[in-house]
């Protein structure tokens, strides 16, 4: 016997997009993350065009590409979509170290993040129920 392909990890309704190696704390993305977890899509993209963080020219980049996900590959309809799940993970962590006085040296942690947008048409879930 072969092995079986994954399953996909979301619904029929449901769609995703991830954010992969990105160069910003997990902290700083969490914050944005929150701004947005059970929007509107439409209402998530203006929070996020208007907010002075700088990673959100990127997560809003990254929810424009779960909307075209939804879309194109799964024919969901854009008006009754919401933002389900976005969350924050982990990534490598890049290790430096900054000289200082008397030759001694003080570590510097760069680390990278992880996310993930789950959007879900919520219409579907209506007429289900």
């Amino acid at each position: 016997m072969g092995k079986t392909k994954n399953p996909p990890k979301q619904g029929a309704n449901e769609s995703r997009a991830v954010l992969r190696m990105y160069r910003s704390s997990p902290q700083k993305l969490n914050l944005l993350a929150q701004q947005i977890r059970g929007l509107k899509v439409e209402r998530a993209l203006a929070e996020l065009q208007f907010s002075p963080k700088r990673p959100a020219k990127d997560v809003r980049k990254l929810l424009q590409s779960a909307i075209a996900n939804a879309e194109n590959n799964h024919g969901l309809d854009i008006d009754s979509l919401v933002v389900a799940e976005a969350h924050v993970g982990k990534n490598l962590v890049m290790k430096r170290i900054r000289a200082r006085a008397r030759g001694r040296a003080a570590p510097i942690q760069k680390p990278f993040a992880q996310l993930t947008i789950v959007l879900r048409d919520v219409s579907q879930t209506a007429e289900a129920a």
